[in-house]
């Protein structure tokens, strides 16, 4: 079973890729940005803002697709600066509450809309 999850609960996908897809018992969340689904813009310049936000997003996309954050096993997070490391991980840490998926975290030149961080996920139940 093959299923494209879409929710308002997101921002809306700003090239051509799915917000979500499910197949059968695993989900491939897409790299979320720190935009505000309801207004599509940024949510603020502060890096531990906007870990919290696209975390947030990929919640929104997880519930959608029936899932919940228990079920993510993998995470990778993309940072601007390695030096926002700590910031973002505090945020991380904070939101998975003691699950800990596995994990990269990397640094990379240039983020889509010049944002500070982005983050995907990978979840499967059972």
């Amino acid at each position: 079973m093959r299923t494209t999850i879409v929710t308002k609960n997101a921002p809306a996908a700003i090239g051509p890729y799915a917000q979500g897809y499910r197949v059968n018992d695993t989900l491939y969340v897409s790299g979320q940005i720190p935009f505000v689904p309801e207004t599509m813009t940024l949510v603020s310049q502060d890096v531990a803002q906007q870990a919290a936000q696209c975390l947030k997003n990929i919640e929104g996309i997880v519930t959608e697709a029936g899932f919940s954050i228990t079920d993510i096993v993998k995470c990778q997070v993309f940072l601007k600066s390695m030096n926002d490391f700590v910031a973002v991980n505090a945020v991380y840490a904070d939101f998975f509450k003691g699950h800990t998926p596995a994990r990269v975290a990397v640094e990379v030149s240039r983020l889509p809309k010049d944002v500070g961080v982005e983050i995907d996920a990978i979840c499967v139940r059972g």
